[in-house]
């Protein structure tokens, strides 16, 4: 069945709440517009591209043309101009997105989550990077995957770093990723992907892939959110969660989950805010 594709689209259409209130206070701190434009985050991000254009694998049309197909048809449903994509050799499941300023934006995908995803998933990992470019988020992305994957790679720009913006890049971070996991709802239409894909993510295998239950797991977040209850287990939540780039599947499914059944979901897939077309499906 052909997928809708919203031409129009307007980030803050979807946009997270947690997202929009964290973007307007990290916009606040003095000096950061300065560094992500002119100091530490261009050489960083120019670094990385380096690196990724010559250890990694470009998807085109000749190259991975399954994976190229899938980002042209993400790119199209929502309406966002076309990044690179690279494929990475890497044993730890990640994909991340450098966005540098006046230069085209690139997404990488590790290949030890292509092996662990249906290409339905795949297509909504690449959705959820290109929620960050949707939401214009590229001004702080970089900077931010500068703390979670390149700090240590610079050490001469490490002791520059203070641990107060790096803990408030991240907290950046988790709130954006609400926002981008929409995008990626938008892309796949079907929740249950999404779900699928944060199971994989927590404990999950291809040999595993088909024991695993969503609604299982969708009991396991009221659960998790069932502890901000208790005081001292709240406290040990937002510790565990202080260092991590990306808040925790469990939550994200359960977000994605009410957000299907909010308003704002459903004018969205009417087509209500913009208009809505049919797109060719990618054989």
């Amino acid at each position: 069945m052909a997928k809708q594709q919203f031409i129009g689209l307007h980030p803050d259409s979807f946009r997270h709440p947690r997202d929009t209130e964290a973007t307007h206070a990290i916009s606040q701190l003095p000096g950061l517009d300065w560094l992500i434009r002119y100091g530490l985050a261009p050489a960083a991000g120019r670094l990385f591209f380096l690196e990724n254009i010559s250890s990694s694998v470009k998807v085109s049309e000749k190259q991975l043309p399954h994976l190229y197909a899938l980002l042209q048809e993400a790119c199209k449903i929502l309406d966002v101009p076309e990044p690179q994509l690279y494929v990475k050799q890497n044993p730890v499941p990640n994909a991340y997105t450098f966005a540098i300023p006046d230069e085209r934006a690139f997404i990488v995908v590790h290949t030890s989550l292509l092996e662990l995803l249906t290409d339905e998933e795949i297509q909504a990992v690449i959705a959820h990077e290109l929620g960050h470019l949707k939401c214009e988020h590229g001004v702080y992305l970089t900077l931010a995957n500068l703390f979670v994957l390149a700090t240590s790679q610079i050490p001469r720009w490490g002791p520059f770093i203070a641990q107060p913006l790096k803990m408030a890049m991240l907290d950046w971070l988790r709130n954006a990723e609400f926002s981008c996991d929409r995008a990626a709802l938008l892309v796949s239409q079907d929740v249950k992907v999404l779900i699928s894909l944060m199971m994989k993510l927590s404990g999950g295998s291809p040999s595993l892939a088909h024991k695993l239950d969503a609604d299982a797991f969708l009991e396991q977040a009221r659960a998790y959110e069932a502890l901000d209850d208790d005081e001292l287990s709240l406290a040990f939540k937002i510790a565990a969660t202080a260092e991590r780039s990306h808040p925790v599947p469990v939550l994200r499914a359960k977000e994605l989950d009410r957000w299907t059944r909010s308003e704002n979901y459903r004018r969205l897939i009417n087509g209500e805010h913009f208009r809505a077309l049919e797109a060719p499906t990618v054989s």
